[in-house]
């Protein structure tokens, strides 16, 4: 029997190097028919255009998606400088092209000036909502949108080459950071417009490239680079071991005793099974998903 063939009933997590021209449903997609199971999804949406880490659950683990931490990105990219489109990046319509005359030292201060907190004004053809719209919907309809600035982190926006009117960056961000807005806000601030032509994202949380296989290893190999749920979450979150009795009331979705540390932690049954996320809440730990039925013993 082939491994996407014993795919059925597999739980856990693949980390997928995303090619470009795939929307992250295309992953998804391919990953059901490479796992043979229509429980797959994904967390961490990367665009069409972008490459690079995307986090799949497979199974019961779809349920683990929402609880993983991963506000924290770093992306390689490449800006061109000098010329600007509808989109922010090179997927759209050219609207403007301008003369680049930048020296490095007004560079590395318009990079600096978008480092830090910074107000930001996400793209307009992007999937920000507008009443219960999303924005690019509005846009390819006639309207004129503009979006509200929204508060994120930059920690790290630094220059790595410059190639003529590209240049090559590396991005570190809190979730909800547009880098194409911030390749059109460094084009604004130097006065010559710019767009993203290149988008990679090198890790999000605790997930990086070096985690990550392609489609088509994830084609051939099938549920051998699936990393199975109990080890997924003890590697993700503190453990916490319960005998018998609290394994059959967790699986019940009873409270338990509290754990005595802060956040989310994995609670797991006598024989290593992990039955449930839980938390520290009102003086008892309290399931937040519960994976395994209802356990027996």
């Amino acid at each position: 029997m082939s491994s996407a063939a014993a795919a059925v009933g597999v739980d856990g997590l693949v980390v997928v190097d995303k090619p470009a021209g795939l929307t992250s449903h295309d992953v998804v997609a391919r990953a059901r028919r490479s796992l043979r199971t229509r429980r797959v999804g994904h967390a961490g949406t990367l665009d069409p255009m972008a490459t690079g880490v995307l986090v799949l659950g497979v199974g019961r683990a779809t349920r683990l998606l929402g609880h993983l931490a991963l506000t924290d990105k770093t992306y390689d990219a490449t800006i061109r400088l000098g010329t600007s489109t509808i989109t922010d990046d090179a997927q759209g319509e050219v609207v403007a092209v301008r003369e680049v005359a930048v020296d490095p030292p007004r560079l590395a201060a318009a990079m600096a000036d978008l480092t830090g907190e910074i107000d930001q004004v996400p793209s307009a053809v992007s999937a920000v909502k507008v009443n219960g719209v999303r924005a690019y919907a509005r846009v390819r309809a006639g309207e004129d949108v503009v979006l509200a600035a929204r508060r994120v982190t930059v920690s790290r926006f630094e220059p790595l080459a410059r190639r003529g009117p590209d240049l090559d960056v590396t991005v570190a961000c809190s979730s909800g950071t547009y880098v194409r807005a911030l390749a059109r806000d460094l084009g604004a601030a130097l006065d010559c417009g710019a767009h993203l032509t290149a988008l990679r994202r090198v890790s999000v949380g605790p997930f990086d490239l070096a985690q990550a296989v392609t489609l088509e290893e994830l084609a051939e190999v099938g549920v051998g680079v699936v990393r199975p749920l109990p080890d997924a979450v003890a590697a993700l979150f503190p453990r916490r071991q319960v005998d018998s009795d609290d394994a059959c009331a967790i699986s019940h979705g009873r409270r338990l005793s509290p754990f005595g540390i802060p956040g989310t932690y994995g609670v797991f049954g006598p024989a290593g099974d992990v039955l449930a996320l839980a938390e520290d809440t009102d003086g008892a730990c309290r399931s937040l998903v519960v994976f395994a039925p209802a356990w027996s013993g």
